[in-house]
């Protein structure tokens, strides 16, 4: 008896993968071996970064809020101190996103905790 191989899904299977590395540069994009290396690594440093963009993220905003607490005269430290012994609970998120667009508000919450 002859030996069955399922060609139909092995075939569509290196094609769906072929597809996902489209615009890889040189043999990443289409040789079978080298494209799922290269796929199945990028989906490793896909779950490592979806990690490490939360961290990214936290930085900036810490940075963006130091850069506005020393325009009015304070250092992050201090201020983040000064926030949580006056009660207030406000993310970082939040604090950076008012130094950039709304430094008004921003001077405010600073002259509250001063």
């Amino acid at each position: 008896m002859p030996r069955s191989v399922n060609h139909v899904a092995s075939r569509a299977k290196r094609k769906r993968i072929l597809k996902l590395t489209r615009g890889y540069f040189g043999a990443r994009k289409n040789v079978w071996t080298v494209a799922k290396n290269t796929w199945e690594k990028g989906l490793t440093y896909a779950y490592r970064d979806r990690r490490n963009k939360k961290r990214n993220f936290r930085s900036l905003w810490i940075q963006r809020i130091n850069a506005a607490a020393r325009l009015e005269g304070m250092t992050y430290s201090v201020l983040m101190g000064a926030l949580t012994k006056a009660g207030i609970e406000i993310n970082r998120k939040v604090l950076a996103d008012l130094a950039v667009n709304n430094p008004e508000a921003f001077k405010a919450i600073v002259e509250k905790v001063k």
